[in-house]
């Protein structure tokens, strides 16, 4: 069943690029793209709807890594503005985001179910709660990006990834390869890097009141942490 699910989507996939490759140009990427965000918000946020709107943080996140990224690349022109360059390095981008931001939201989650004693003993010593949840917000973003950290790290070394190994195969010279796998491990660093950050800050204002008390995080209906 998966294996014929896969093979359906990719078939629907691929005929829906190619009527936004001949017919829409950048716009049609660029809506392409926009969609391809808020599902992958939906995604990221389904593993922790206990959090306060954990739904809105995960796209603004998603949505702030993937925009400064591409524009980035587009505005210094290393990739073209055609769709056919925007649309797969985009999905790129996105999907380092949404794992990134995944991550972030679940540490998050059992961060403060586990540690709300030693939150709530600083928020009654006189921290705000920025200062109160700072520590655990550096070890969140951390462990959200020890998956990119250690791609980027060990690049080359254990397998070719797969940008590089893609141009190699269609012919390219293995050193112009590198150079746009370079390219493509730093945009996955930079997206992986502020989306989470991004989904931190935002959940971190949703955790907290305006008086700067902790808010519970709900488990089922009708039921909190306390």
């Amino acid at each position: 069943m998966a294996a014929g699910r896969a093979a359906l989507q990719l078939a629907a996939v691929g005929a829906l690029l190619l009527l936004v490759f001949r017919h829409t140009g950048l716009a049609g990427a660029i809506g392409w793209l926009a969609l391809m965000v808020l599902i992958a918000g939906r995604v990221a946020a389904r593993r922790t709807p206990a959090l306060p709107r954990v739904l809105p943080t995960a796209t603004a996140a998603i949505t702030v890594g993937t925009a400064a990224t591409m524009g980035t690349l587009l505005a210094l022109g290393v990739i073209a503005t055609q769709a056919r360059v925007v649309i797969p390095v985009g999905g790129m981008v996105v999907s380092g985001a949404m794992q990134a931001t995944a991550l972030a939201l679940t540490r998050l989650h059992d961060e403060v179910r586990t540690a709300r004693p030693a939150i709530e003993a600083r928020l009654s010593l006189g921290l705000c709660a920025t200062d109160a949840f700072a520590p655990h917000q550096r070890t969140i973003v951390r462990t959200a990006l020890i998956p990119a950290l250690d791609s980027t790290k060990t690049v080359g070394v254990i397998s070719l990834p797969g940008a590089m190994t893609g141009l190699i195969l269609a012919g390219v010279d293995p050193f112009t390869a590198i150079r746009y796998q370079i390219v493509v491990m730093y945009m996955l660093l930079a997206a992986a890097a502020l989306a989470a950050l991004i989904a931190v800050r935002l959940a971190e204002r949703a955790l907290f009141d305006d008086a700067h008390r902790l808010r519970p995080i709900t488990t089922q209906p009708g039921k909190t942490h306390t």
